[in-house]
């Protein structure tokens, strides 16, 4: 049985809950990142180079699935909602949207650099500026990005999306992670 750590994991019924737990992921791996970024231009402990390759294998494979559920999942269906609350923050969507496209040379960056660190041991005092500078942004970047959807967009959503809406969203993030919904709905 797993132990669950910490507050509990939301569950596909709660799909904005979800991606609030993700954002504690991205937060965690961001931390992680950062913590590897200040010795990456010396050889690297046992410990750092497995966080580093988690949180590379993070930012990788199940950030584009998070990016996905609100591009395409969540924000256009508030798009449709007419209601003044939702009216007010449609400028928001827009500019989290561009966000994420400022964010991804910047995830591109640290998966290369990243990638030579695990491969080579370490990486030039350039590179490592050039890493240390880009999850930095990142950081930034993250912490007004997951303050607006966390204080803003995801308590619209739950307060204004239909059940119905909530269940298609569900739905579609659990097939983005080919899991398969049931009676019983698991946690991802």
């Amino acid at each position: 049985m797993p132990v669950q750590i910490g507050a509990p994991a939301h569950d596909f019924s709660d799909p904005t809950g979800l991606l609030s737990d993700c954002h504690r992921r991205i937060e965690m791996f961001l931390g992680a990142l950062n913590a590897v970024a200040r010795g990456i231009d010396r050889p690297l402990s046992d410990e750092a180079i497995r966080a580093l390759d988690s949180a590379l294998r993070y930012f990788r494979e199940a950030a584009p699935k998070h990016t996905s559920d609100e591009e395409e999942s969540l924000f256009p269906r508030l798009r449709q909602v007419h209601h003044p609350d939702v009216e007010s923050a449609l400028t928001k969507l827009d500019s989290l949207e561009q966000e994420h496209r400022q964010a991804a040379p910047l995830h591109d960056e640290i998966e290369r650099l990243g990638q030579q660190c695990l491969s080579r041991g370490s990486l030039s005092p350039a590179e490592a500026e050039t890493f240390r500078k880009a999850v930095t942004t990142l950081i930034s970047m993250y912490k007004e990005h997951i303050g607006v959807e966390d204080g803003l967009v995801f308590p619209l959503a739950a307060r204004l999306l239909s059940q119905t809406d909530k269940a298609t969203i569900a739905n579609e993030m659990a097939t983005r992670r080919k899991v398969r919904l049931a009676t019983g709905i698991p946690r991802i």
